[in-house]
């Protein structure tokens, strides 16, 4: 287990070394707050769009399934007749320069993973950059548009916005409820009381304090030839290579696991760049990776690779709730 598996896992299950972090946690909650503050306070530079900002984002390290309810809420933004955007910090890119426009037949190391994957599923605008003020501002000026959503940039307080969602892993919740360095919290836990709402991933039914969404596997998809094949492709039991390189890889482990087949788990670094060497496994067996990971892969995948392709689904309460900000933000909605 590398060093930051180590931690994560004392973040979670808890450890006695971790008070020797919590000096550095007082001075980290200091900084955010400050942050946070002047923000409120309409102080330094901010940055307010002349259409409506949604962000979607988490006060935890690791992966909560952002990237999924981003394209649903692309998808459900789109039936409403609204011309949607979206900006991202886009982590790991390096594009020639600042703001990027994201195009589907770019490189991930271009234009980021998650970037990458939500353009090629949605065709979606799309702009990244670390300032993700400049990336609205530049994205507006392009074209059009009713809304913008923020992948991520809960704590980018240069730029104002109209609604907050957080998503938060039913399963793994706030872990010790510490801020970093000594638990996962980018903010403390207090900042969950001025959020719009909290969406939990992997919860069945809405907890009393949000909303719940699961995320449903559907297809399995070629990286090779685009060839989608249903989720009987593989029979019960099938022993597999599962390859993921995200927040949480062993969420994507366990949904496989649900799926009955039997895979051998490589878990990856989040955003960890991939070779054809690094992903010779043995024995030879199919592999499966998820979406974000695929967009790396395309280029040297073999014919017996696979992305598992899922859909978020949020409780209808989510959707009617988020429907009545949509009217409230986007009054023509409401006419």
């Amino acid at each position: 287990m590398s060093l930051s598996d180590s931690i994560t896992a004392a973040w979670y299950a808890g450890h006695p070394a971790l008070r020797l972090l919590r000096p550095l946690e007082w001075l980290y909650r200091a900084v955010v707050q400050r942050k946070r503050a002047r923000f409120l306070a309409g102080e330094g530079e901010i940055y307010r769009a002349p259409v409506p900002v949604v962000v979607v984002g988490n006060i935890t390290v690791g992966g909560t399934g952002k990237t999924p309810m981003i394209l649903w809420l692309i998808e459900h933004c789109r039936s409403q007749g609204l011309r949607v955007g979206v900006v991202s910090r886009g982590y790991g890119a390096q594009p020639p320069q600042l703001p990027w426009r994201v195009q589907a037949d770019q490189a991930a190391s271009v234009a980021g993973d998650e970037p990458l994957l939500i353009v090629q599923r949605s065709g979606v605008p799309l702009m990244i950059d670390p300032d993700r003020s400049r990336a609205v501002a530049a994205l507006l000026a392009e074209q059009p548009l009713d809304l913008i959503l923020s992948d991520d940039g809960l704590q980018h307080y240069r730029l104002a916005r109209d609604l907050e969602l957080v998503l938060i892993d039913a399963a793994r919740g706030l872990g010790n409820r510490h801020c970093l360095p000594a638990g996962p919290l980018r903010e403390p836990v207090e900042r969950l009381q001025s959020v719009d709402a909290l969406l939990y991933n992997g919860a069945s039914s809405d907890p009393q304090d949000g909303y719940g969404f699961t995320l449903r596997p559907h297809t399995l998809v070629s990286l090779r030839s685009g060839e989608q094949r249903p989720l009987s492709h593989f029979p019960p039991g099938q022993a597999l290579h599962a390859v993921a390189g995200i927040g949480n890889p062993q969420r994507f482990f366990n949904t496989l696991e649900g799926l009955h087949w039997r895979p051998v788990t490589h878990a990856f670094a989040d955003h960890a760049p991939y070779s054809a060497e690094l992903l010779n496994f043995s024995p030879v067996l199919p592999l499966v990776m998820t979406e974000k990971d695929a967009v790396k892969c395309r280029a040297f995948a073999a014919d017996d690779w696979w992305y598992l392709a899922v859909d978020a689904e949020p409780s209808a309460a989510f959707i009617a709730w988020f429907d009545q900000q949509l009217q409230r933000l986007v009054p023509r909605l409401a006419a």
